[in-house]
């Protein structure tokens, strides 16, 4: 049995890529891919629902068990590996980290991956074109959150905290790809510490290994 932590899912998706930022911080050896000990997880079909009970991704698999839910994957590789410590020890800072990863993974996803990044990636209008009233219609509520989220970070080096933490490896992933859309600029003109906060992330070597584009 291999006995490194897999990541079950595909490399593009952001939550995967979140479980991915922890694993390099913390130096821990795991494998990923849509496949597992010969069983595949298709997301345009019923198998995914053999390993996740709503049919998401990731999963993590570990020592026989599944575990699903990327804030609970993450605090599990955190207790269960040595390494950097991914949540602050103060109590109340660990429970502004744990809300923040849980909004993060809630509130900010659908905005500006689900109802936004979305149509890009995988357009549907017609012969698989950008529904541009659909981007028009989505694009104030993007604004409004990164200008929130921009407000949260303020001048400290990490999202909420001075240490980099489960909450930075669940937005990281979606400000990436904010960013590299061709008219992002627009997006972040009026924001005072995202851009820098995205640009010394990525020269972290966790961010060089994950935020890349690779075959499945």
């Amino acid at each position: 049995m291999n006995h490194k932590p897999h990541i079950l899912g595909p490399q593009f998706s952001t939550f995967v890529r979140s479980v991915q930022l922890c694993c390099e911080e913390k130096g821990i050896d795991y494998t990923l891919g849509t496949t597992y000990e010969g069983q595949t997880v298709n997301l345009a079909d019923d198998s995914r629902y053999q390993f996740h009970p709503f049919g998401k991704v990731p999963v993590l698999i570990h020592h026989g068990h599944r575990l699903f839910e990327t804030a609970s994957i993450c605090r599990y590789l955190d207790a269960a590996f040595s390494g950097a410590d991914l949540q602050p020890e103060s109590l109340i800072e660990r429970a502004d980290v744990d809300q923040w990863s849980n909004s993060l993974s809630l509130y900010t996803d659908r905005i500006l991956v689900r109802d936004y990044l979305l149509e890009f990636a995988f357009p549907k209008g017609p012969d698989k074109q950008i529904r541009g009233e659909v981007v028009q219609a989505a694009e104030p509520a993007v604004i409004k959150m990164l200008e929130l989220l921009d407000n949260q970070l303020g001048t400290k080096q990490f999202f909420r905290t001075e240490s980099f933490t489960i909450a930075d490896a669940i937005l990281i992933p979606m400000l990436d790809y904010i960013e590299k859309l061709p008219h992002s600029a627009r997006l972040f003109a009026d924001l005072q510490y995202l851009p820098l906060y995205l640009k010394r992330i990525r020269e972290r070597p966790s961010a060089k290994a994950v935020l890349v584009s690779r075959s499945q």
